[in-house]
């Protein structure tokens, strides 16, 4: 999303400037106009334990580094957005930003601003997770992936963040990426005023409907990982005796190939052959075990006409239901999900229905990427016109997400600024 914006923006004619957190720039940039300023930092589960958990808690070196910049080019007319921080920056950043808060603005894609593992999700237990982040039950709960340890190492960063970047009472913006976060990220103490919600920008896979119920295959799209559910469909798949299609990579890889032979796993594509290959959709499941908070994969299939199931975890699931564009299930019910796959495998009237329905309605769900700039540049605005009503200007600051390769990158873009006259 940080990289859609950025050229998006870009395209608009505003000055963008992207602070890389790993310092790794993707192709392209320069040609837009766009400055790259690296600050090198390392993935925090890179390198030796013992300093990677210290630069995790606070990296002094980032700090100074982003510090350092906003000193130097910060004008009245620069607005900051950061979008994730967490896999390879600390919360020494907010310290950085702490004196451009009024001109901040922070795009939730998760819940790592509040929460300490990011998903309000207990992991070992396979269940949603219903504690006040930073409280006493929060600390007390095992809800890590890897292990307690590792809990209170991320209960402790939450923590840090906290005392630098107090989010009850701060003029930043906090962006939720669906309404349904709302809730979750006043329970861990964003005030309610500055909370405001944006959708992330669709882009179909496809512009002409998939005939799904002519399609017998099942798909998936995404990282192979555990979070992501795609072993819990793997097993589905193989009860119900449908075809699954997986088109993705991750961790998980190998694993699916070694216990479910029959998959076909299609790996890595470009979004150029993801188009190709949901012609041959009859569904798309998204199966993730944790509170997903927009779905991406989901949309992108719903507005090319294929129905989904989705994991009930997900934030979009109650709408997919509710305009019949699929269907919703717990993914850890490995007889309701392989049920759910049954029925939409031998009724082609129904998949023909939720086909043509989601095709022709689905858009209402999510902006478009232009639409989606209109409203950036609209809060950019707001946020220069809160902290200095002359301004003419604007600016960005945010961070990338990994790469569909799997690099690891955190990042803040910084100062896109609007030329005078500009519209």
């Amino acid at each position: 999303m940080a990289l859609t914006s950025l050229r998006l923006l870009a395209q608009r004619g505003i000055q963008v400037t992207f602070v890389s957190g790993d310092g790794s720039v993707e192709p392209g940039l320069s040609a837009l106009g766009i400055d790259v300023v690296p600050l090198n930092g390392i993935p925090i589960m890179a390198g030796a334990r013992g300093s990677a958990a210290l630069r995790g808690l606070f990296d002094n070196r980032t700090r100074g580094a982003l510090r350092d910049w906003i000193a130097v080019h910060d004008t009245p007319r620069t607005v900051y957005h950061l979008h994730n921080w967490h896999k390879v920056l600390s919360p020494s950043i907010f310290e950085a930003l702490r004196p451009v808060a009024s001109r901040l603005l922070m795009t939730a894609h998760d819940y790592f601003l509040v929460c300490p593992n990011g998903g309000y999700f207990l992991y070992p237990q396979g269940r949603e997770c219903a504690h006040v982040p930073g409280g006493i039950r929060c600390l007390a709960a095992s809800c890590d992936r890897r292990h307690y340890g590792h809990k209170l190492w991320r209960f402790a960063r939450n923590q840090v963040r906290r005392s630098l970047f107090d989010l009850t009472a701060t003029p930043a913006t906090v962006i939720a990426v669906h309404e349904g976060m709302v809730p979750y990220l006043r329970r861990g103490d964003v005030a309610e005023d500055v909370i405001s919600v944006l959708r992330n920008p669709v882009t179909p896979w496809r512009t002409t409907r998939v005939p799904a119920e002519r399609n017998k295959d099942v798909f998936f799209v995404g990282r192979l990982e555990k979070d992501k559910g795609i072993d819990l469909l793997a097993r589905a798949a193989r009860r119900a005796g449908a075809r699954l299609r997986v088109i993705g990579d991750g961790p998980l890889g190998q694993t699916l190939a070694e216990e479910y032979p029959e998959v076909d796993l299609l790996g890595w594509r470009s979004a150029k052959q993801i188009a190709a290959l949901a012609a041959e959709a009859r569904m798309v499941v998204v199966p993730t075990r944790w509170r997903e908070t927009f779905g991406l994969v989901a949309l992108e299939a719903l507005m090319s006409g294929i129905p989904v199931i989705a994991s009930r975890f997900c934030l979009i699931s109650d709408e997919i239901v509710r305009h019949r564009f699929g269907l919703a299930c717990n993914p850890l019910d490995e007889v309701a999900l392989a049920g759910a796959i049954e029925d939409l495998a031998r009724d082609n009237d129904l998949v023909r229905e939720m086909s043509c329905r989601a095709f022709t309605q689905a858009r209402r769900l999510a902006p478009t990427p232009s639409e989606w700039c209109d409203a950036l540049i609209n809060g950019y605005e707001r946020k220069l016109s809160q902290s200095l009503p002359s301004a003419a200007g604007i600016a960005l600051s945010a961070s990338p997400r990994p790469l569909p390769t799997g690099a690891v990158r955190d990042a803040i873009t910084v100062r896109s600024k609007l030329r005078e006259g500009a519209p």
